[in-house]
């Protein structure tokens, strides 16, 4: 199960990475806003189903915060993918529920979601 999850965790990282690129730390708010960009919308909801609404900044996970702080850092988005894996690991039901929301993000957003690979093993370039 362990790979499969890792797979997942993948698959749903452009859309959390999105969300909280956009929303910042808020992204855990109740808040209905629609955002502009589906994968930001999707990104936003399968957040606020890993860690729940959150309508306090302080009560946000650290590692939200810190992506937040620096959407672009690949070394964050790593550690948000982690503590995301940890979290279906230690649910089933979860995973269940985010790999449904994946199915139905693809379906809602194909063709819009980009998904930007670097560093010597990234997309299957090794030297």
């Amino acid at each position: 199960m362990g790979a499969e999850l890792a797979t997942l965790v993948g698959e749903l990282s452009p859309y959390v990475t999105a969300a909280v690129g956009a929303y910042g730390a808020t992204v855990l708010a109740r808040a209905q806003e629609e955002a502009a960009d589906a994968t930001v919308g999707w990104g936003r909801r399968m957040l606020q189903q890993i860690f729940g609404v959150r309508p306090d900044e302080d009560d946000v996970p650290e590692t939200v915060i810190e992506l937040a702080q620096a959407p672009d850092d690949p070394d964050l988005q790593a550690a948000l993918r982690v503590q995301i894996r940890r979290l279906m690991a230690a649910d089933e039901e979860l995973a269940a529920r985010l790999r449904a929301m994946v199915a139905e993000a693809r379906a809602e957003t194909a063709g819009t979601v980009t998904v930007t690979a670097s560093g010597d093993h990234s997309a299957g370039f090794n030297h």
